[in-house]
């Protein structure tokens, strides 16, 4: 059975694209840390990050490097912090989260919810500034 994020990048499920190439896709995390928090996937479905060949691993960083300096244009924040995790969904994935204090990412904080609008809003003003 396909991740929930598969079923994303394929299209079944609504997400709010921030950059896709041909092979990453990147979308705002809909149970967020901060208004811009966004998830950075392989199309590829890889449950750890870590089992990416090294060649993927690296094109994922730069794809993220290239989200995250849109999401620090378009939300104010000191910068945007990285986290990998990978328990709660079966598909690798980095977390770009826009912070002003290391508290920021700690994912013991409760999650922030943000209307369907809102959440566009956000998508637009970070996709002006790939």
């Amino acid at each position: 059975m396909a991740s929930i994020f598969t079923r994303i990048i394929n299209g079944e499920i609504p997400s709010h694209k921030i950059a896709e190439d041909d092979r990453y896709y990147a979308f705002l995390d809909i149970s967020p840390l901060a208004e811009g928090h966004t998830l950075v996937v392989p199309k590829v479905e890889t449950d750890y990050i870590f089992e990416l060949a090294d060649g993927d691993l690296a094109g994922m960083t730069v794809f993220a490097k290239k989200v995250a300096l849109a999401i620090g244009k378009a939300v104010p924040c000191r910068k945007v912090g990285v986290a990998v995790i990978g328990l709660e969904v079966a598909h690798a994935h980095i977390h770009l989260i826009p912070i002003n204090d290391v508290s920021d990412i700690n994912f013991a904080r409760p999650k922030l919810s943000f209307t369907r609008e809102e959440l566009e809003k956000t998508a637009e003003k970070i996709r002006k500034n790939l």
